[in-house]
């Protein structure tokens, strides 16, 4: 069975940083990229990070600009989001994912199979 498992989430400042975890379980690590997604109250979910596992390809969200990194520890089957220079409006819901591709990495929430349970992250300012 698939599990994904978020967690790091919290209450920080603007300005601040945090680093979400995503501890995959179930499937061999290479076979799926992760994505790092998130909602809002009343909003979409949006993209904001993947990794293809088996290669380090990494993308962003366009609204990233910089602020977040993405990364993985194949040894320990977990994906990061390393987060600085939070703002208020990152304040969200985020999700890890893992999904495949044909073509290039997933970036479409309806490419990915499994979903963690997700965790808080809210900014205060």
């Amino acid at each position: 069975e698939v599990q994904l498992v978020e967690s790091g989430g919290g209450l920080v400042q603007a300005g601040g940083s945090l680093r979400l975890s995503c501890a995959a379980s179930g499937y061999t690590f290479g076979d799926y990229a992760i994505g790092w997604f998130r909602q809002a109250p009343g909003k979409e979910r949006e993209g904001v990070a993947y990794i293809s596992v088996g290669d380090g390809y990494r993308s962003y969200g366009n609204f990233v600009k910089g602020r977040f990194t993405i990364s993985s520890d194949n040894a320990k089957n977990t994906v990061y989001l390393q987060m600085n220079s939070l703002k208020p409006e990152d304040t969200a819901i985020y999700y890890c994912a893992a999904g495949t591709s044909l073509r290039g990495i997933p970036v479409s929430p309806a490419q990915y199979d499994y979903w963690g349970q997700g965790t808080q992250v809210t900014v205060s300012s």
